[in-house]
């Protein structure tokens, strides 16, 4: 698919690795809706920035992506100030750092937010944006999982279920939504700068980091060039690539 004048929407766009995801779709042409939850300055910052750097239509939305209404408005309301959408880049997530064998303090709670998040609220939207898609003859949709997704590992069990949810979500949907609309996962390892990686405690980062073939944290924009490559293929879906230094082999 020709991204030059597609619309694309992606959740957390003010996050580290999610600004990396504008910036690749922007200067491929497309346009972007920053979708934030909280901080409406960054997003904004981030939106103007895109539309100067790349020449393209940018603006920031904000959206709870928890909430069956946030999202079907999100939907209407980027169409109507883009005319369309052709791509959905599942971005947003939750985590909170819990040692795997503290299980009283992995409380119901917390496993409904991160799932809330992380796993209900892509589902959510993928169900919001598939008619657009499919009115249109033509759509794209990346999730953005975690090797925590394919290994007991990660920042708490909560946060490994949820992305092992969202790789299987991605096959499922995949299946659901052919042959208009593709649907693919990037699942990076240990990234540096994002505000997931920030929840991690050292140790983590640290162990991570050494466990990889290359030695070194996963490159965000090794992620977001993968998110583009997969809004051009016409030929991959229910796809999920890997992007973590060579830690994790599947």
């Amino acid at each position: 698919m020709d991204l030059k004048g597609a619309v694309a929407l992606v959740t957390g766009g003010n996050g580290g690795l999610g600004q990396r995801i504008c910036h690749a779709l922007a200067r491929e042409g497309a346009h972007v809706a920053v979708v934030y939850a909280q901080s409406r300055s960054q997003a904004e910052a981030v939106a103007r920035d895109l539309a100067s750097r790349h020449q393209v239509n940018a603006a920031a939305f904000a959206c709870d992506i928890t909430d069956a209404a946030a999202v079907e408005k999100l939907v209407g309301d980027v169409t109507a100030r883009f005319g369309r959408l052709d791509i959905l880049v599942n971005d947003a997530a939750y985590n909170r750092a819990i040692p795997f064998p503290d299980l009283d303090s992995l409380t119901e709670e917390v496993w409904d937010r991160i799932m809330a998040v992380n796993l209900a609220g892509p589902m959510r939207l993928t169900k919001a944006v598939a008619p657009v898609m499919k009115a249109q003859g033509r759509g794209r949709i990346v999730n953005i999982a975690s090797v925590a997704g394919l290994q007991p590992t990660g920042s708490s069990i909560a946060y490994a279920v949820s992305k092992a949810g969202l790789i299987h979500l991605t096959r499922c949907m995949a299946v659901a939504l052919a042959p208009e609309t593709l649907v693919n996962c990037v699942a990076p390892g240990l990234l540096e700068g994002t505000r997931a990686t920030a929840n991690l405690r050292p140790e983590q980062i640290e162990r991570s980091a050494a466990g990889a073939l290359l030695r070194k944290a996963a490159d965000k924009d090794d992620c977001a060039d993968m998110v583009a490559t997969m809004c051009r293929t016409e030929t991959m879906t229910g796809q999920t690539v890997v992007i973590d230094a060579g830690r994790v082999f599947h």
